[in-house]
């Protein structure tokens, strides 16, 4: 963590501070960097940063983007974009993903570190020996961000605090101020990333997400087809279904689209993920449930748009009486702008990835509560 601050600036420290780092710090290991770097970072031009981080997220080499306060923009960005789109995904406001921006930028440099002080680790530098959760738990970006979130919503009166104050109150840092000064660009930079997310532009309470993916509704009328699943009995989550196999009579491309979905089975939901690289390490390789769809098509050689607002208007619409497999089934919010999308295996199964800290999974036909169908091919 020391060797952090060379990238930053020249920090000193006097020797009171360094005696008492150790004792103060409580799930952070930034206090090397922190103690003369206040008020460096202001006036940011959020434009700009929004026009360097479109650059590298559409794929521009490092080396071109420059943003004031990033000295590794490469790694940074991405690790912020996950920030970001964890905070969007449990509907956490813009407030609380500047929050914990400005924490992780305070705390590692917005980078997932593999050690710290004591046994702090990751992007917060949260302790195991804290109850933060394992090491390897920790170091997973995702879900070091939706545990900070967590710990970041119980805080009463968060909204009205300020920056500094929130992030203090989660990590119980022996530099308390020191989160004040990543304000301006852990805003910029919220602002810069939540734009090239869908629907990522209110800014409500937030609220506990319930997954009603598996919302029971039995006896939905015309909205439940003949076979319901409920033959294959508990499914393990993530786990590949004993005894299922792909109808003979599914369209070869619908057949594609179901194995290559199948293939993404237990690995974890990621908002906003591109579903281009799910077992990968980069969060953002994951699926959500409308890259899981449009990925598992692409790789049948069909193009779906990447929302689920928009794959609602793919294909034709089909009666949820005669579901074929690769039909997408449509859940939550209406009918006209759903909030969940599957796809449809055959013999009353739904494959899906269906919410934060969940897996990809296969769940029975039963357990949905249908809006709307779409045939594909």
């Amino acid at each position: 963590m020391k060797g952090i601050a060379a990238g930053i600036g020249v920090v000193v420290l006097s020797p009171l501070l360094l005696a008492g780092t150790a004792i103060m710090m409580e799930s952070s290991s930034e206090a090397t960097t922190t103690a003369s770097f206040s008020g460096c970072l202001t006036g940011i031009d959020t434009g700009e940063v929004t026009k360097e981080v479109t650059k590298l997220l559409d794929g521009a080499s490092a080396k071109d983007v420059h943003i004031q306060g990033l000295d590794l923009p490469a790694e940074q960005i991405p690790n912020a974009q996950t920030i970001v789109a964890t905070g969007i995904s449990l509907d956490v406001p813009k407030k609380g993903q500047i929050i914990a921006i400005a924490t992780a930028m305070q705390e590692s440099r917005l980078r997932n570190l593999n050690s710290g002080d004591r046994d702090s680790l990751g992007l917060f530098q949260q302790r195991p020996s804290q109850g933060w959760g394992t090491a390897q738990q920790i170091r997973d970006p995702v879900y070091a961000s939706e545990r900070f979130y967590k710990a970041l919503l119980k805080v009463d009166g968060w909204q009205q605090m300020k920056v500094t104050q929130a992030a203090q109150a989660v990590q119980k840092s022996g530099y308390p101020d020191a989160y004040a000064q990543w304000e301006d660009l852990a805003t910029a930079l919220q602002k810069a990333i939540a734009a090239t997310f869908p629907n990522a532009d209110k800014d409500e309470p937030a609220k506990d997400k319930k997954d009603t993916s598996n919302d029971a509704e039995s006896g939905s009328g015309s909205c439940t087809p003949g076979t319901d699943g409920t033959s294959f009995g508990r499914i393990p989550e993530g786990s590949v279904l004993k005894g299922y196999k792909i109808p003979k009579d599914a369209d070869p491309k619908a057949r594609k689209a179901i194995e290559w979905a199948m293939h993404q089975l237990g690995t974890l939901y990621q908002w906003g993920g591109s579903c281009t690289d799910a077992h990968g390490p980069d969060p953002m390789g994951r699926c959500d449930c409308s890259s899981l769809m449009q990925q598992a098509y692409a790789h049948a050689d069909v193009h779906l748009t990447r929302t689920t607002y928009t794959q609602v208007n793919e294909g034709k619409a089909v009666s949820a009486k005669s579901l074929k497999p690769g039909d997408l089934i449509f859940s939550r919010g209406t009918a006209a702008r759903p909030e969940h999308v599957g796809m449809y295996m055959g013999e009353g199964l739904v494959i899906e990835a269906p919410r934060t800290s969940k897996p990809v999974r296969i769940t029975p036909i039963k357990d949905w509560a249908i809006l709307a169908v779409r045939r594909i091919l």
